[in-house]
């Protein structure tokens, strides 16, 4: 299947389908955010989508992931093509993922949420990167944490499951006391099926990144990020939440379930500080 650019998706989603449909980020202006750089976004047409489902026609898949970073921006109707497209060419595939820009859930009522989820959408995945507004604002995320805890409640309501990601070290040490007690209340309003940590890695080019380099902000180091880490996770509030740690950018893989097993969660925490059991930086990079 024909991509333009690089490809990215969530670990959970290794195995399945990935499907462009849009091509890059429609906001693209995070500080810290190198993906899309090089893409000029559009939504691919419905002949081109198409397209790429039936060149994939076969039985291996049971999953399927609508990429790039805003594939939520599709309008509701095509969406449903597109999904009943790939359930009808193949017919194994059990779930349907996507990327949501919290932005771009605007454009989506409960209602239309709840068609998208009777017609296959099983997942979405929205990159939260912080429940402080002063984050929000520094990182220019274009949306402010009320806003965002209002279309994350609205994919929870529609009955579709919600997986949203922190970025851990994002507040760097100026914020990063503020960043912990903030995203957990976000978090625990909101109550997500699923909760994910990246830790933050620097992307050349990026404001972020010169913003460091001229040590405006000063970055974590894993000792820190983990103590964080420890910190979100004592303030949040939930109940059967999956909690994963397990992206190529951690410092510490940890999973479990929030807060049947924060105990447990952070006891291992706890142990890697006091042994300084990190990933080692190289390996972050792979």
């Amino acid at each position: 299947m024909p991509y333009e650019g690089a490809i990215y998706r969530p670990p959970s989603e290794a195995n399945s389908l990935i499907l462009q449909v849009t091509v890059g980020c429609s906001h693209n202006r995070c500080t810290f955010c190198s993906m899309y750089k090089d893409k000029s976004f559009r939504i691919k047409s419905k002949e081109e989508i198409f397209d790429d489902i039936d060149s994939y026609s076969n039985d291996f898949y049971t999953r399927a992931f609508l990429a790039d970073g805003d594939a939520m921006l599709l309008p509701t109707d095509l969406l449903i093509e597109v999904i009943r497209r790939i359930r009808s060419k193949m017919p194994n595939v059990k779930r349907v993922g996507i990327y949501g820009h919290a932005n771009n859930l605007k454009t989506k009522s409960v209602e239309e949420l709840k068609l998208l989820r009777s017609e296959g959408l099983n997942i979405v995945y929205v990159g939260v990167e912080s429940g402080s507004d002063k984050i929000l604002g520094k990182i220019n995320k274009g949306i402010s944490s009320s806003e965002m805890e209002k279309q994350l409640l609205k994919v929870s309501e529609s009955g579709i499951k919600l997986s949203i990601m922190i970025i851990s070290g994002l507040g760097g040490k100026e914020l990063t006391y503020e960043h912990a007690i903030e995203s957990a209340k976000l978090v625990s309003r909101v109550k997500p099926k699923f909760l994910s940590l990246l830790t933050l890695m620097l992307g050349e080019g990026t404001e972020f990144y010169r913003a460091v380099e001229n040590n405006e902000i000063n970055l974590l180091n894993p000792y820190e990020i983990l103590i964080e880490t420890k910190l979100m996770i004592e303030n949040l509030e939930l109940k059967n939440t999956i909690f994963r740690v397990n992206h190529a950018s951690n410092y510490l893989n940890l999973e479990g379930v929030l807060n049947k097993d924060r105990k447990r969660i952070l006891e291992e925490i706890d142990t890697a500080i006091r042994d300084e059991n990190y990933i080692p930086e190289y390996f972050r990079r792979l």
